[in-house]
């Protein structure tokens, strides 16, 4: 079990700690007994990362970072972060004031920093959605039954290990689907081989192309992908799915002066009645409605986290 934080926290987050000055993550969190004062910078950084491979999700964002600084009187920079884990660390050490993360990303926010979960995305009138398992049409897998069968020739692609649906859920019930002791197991034994695509839809692609042969996406990605692959619902099925996971969320850092907070938290709400605004969060993250979110949402992820051989308190 402790290969999965190894694997987790070493490969996944050491790059992001030297990108993101991980030296300097404590500041302003009151060490040795000192209250820090509350931050309240003149210009917000919101950042996000690409939930599929688009490199203008920063250019889409925008308009949504402008109404939000005119909503609040302050200028707000739309940034595009390189992974979860990046984006994680700068949430830690203030350098991104309000983070678009996923149910795990923020997770592992929340058991590094001090940080807080102020809002959460509403697809099709639900707060949750599932993981898909993607194969080929013509795969003879037609169930996650099959898999015990034929994964051990077959490469497993998934966007990135801190990715709640492309990662953490379909591992979870995959160990324990077939009694694997260890995500190294899963891997390496029951698969033949992984592929870190670095998106949802790079991971659909690779099965499509033949570079993978099973994908773990949120559900559906195809619907995302139809306008570039006008066959994929027929190119590609949909094996099964995991346990419901809460949808992702809007995070700040729990040093932002709590009055600020408390605005920012509003402004989002308030873009429930603008259509405008709800067409641009749902062009960035398929958000069709914003709802606020409890810490405690949350212990599903933390659970399934700590399966894998994590160690983080429920709320």
């Amino acid at each position: 079990m402790k290969k999965f934080l190894a694997f987790l926290f070493v490969a996944a987050m050491a790059v992001a700690l030297v990108a993101c000055g991980g030296s300097d993550s404590e500041e302003g969190q009151g060490e040795g007994g000192e209250e820090s004062e509350a931050l309240n910078p003149d210009k917000l950084v919101m950042g996000f990362v690409p939930s599929q491979d688009s490199g203008e999700i920063a250019e889409t964002a925008q308009p949504l970072a402008d109404k939000l600084g005119e909503v609040i009187g302050k200028e707000v920079e739309a940034k595009t972060m390189t992974s979860y884990s990046a984006l994680v660390e700068a949430l830690g050490n203030d350098t991104v004031h309000i983070g678009f993360l996923p149910a795990f990303g923020y997770v592992l926010a929340d058991s590094k920093y001090e940080v807080e979960v102020l809002l959460k995305s509403e697809r099709n009138g639900s707060a949750t959605y599932v993981a898909q398992y993607l194969v080929r049409a013509d795969s003879p897998v037609e169930s996650l039954d099959d898999l015990e069968e034929h994964a051990g020739d077959m490469i497993w692609a998934y966007g990135d290990a801190s990715s709640t649906s492309g990662y953490l859920f379909p591992a979870s019930q995959l160990m324990s689907k077939f009694e694997l002791e260890s995500t190294t197991a899963l891997q390496e034994e029951f698969f033949a081989g992984t592929m870190k695509s670095g998106g949802h839809d790079n991971s659909a692609v690779a099965v499509l192309e033949g570079q993978a042969d099973i994908a773990t996406t949120f559900d559906d990605v195809r619907d995302t992908m139809l306008e570039d692959y006008p066959s994929i619902k027929e190119d590609l099925k949909v094996i099964g799915t995991t346990e419901e996971i809460p949808n992702d969320t809007v995070t700040v850092p729990a040093s932002l002066d709590d009055e600020l907070t408390k605005e920012i938290q509003d402004a989002f709400l308030s873009f429930n009645d603008d259509e405008e605004m709800i067409k641009i969060m749902n062009e960035v993250y398929n958000w069709d409605a914003i709802i606020k979110a409890e810490s405690s949402d949350y212990d599903v992820v933390r659970e399934t986290y700590n399966n894998l051989g994590g160690d983080i308190p429920l709320d």
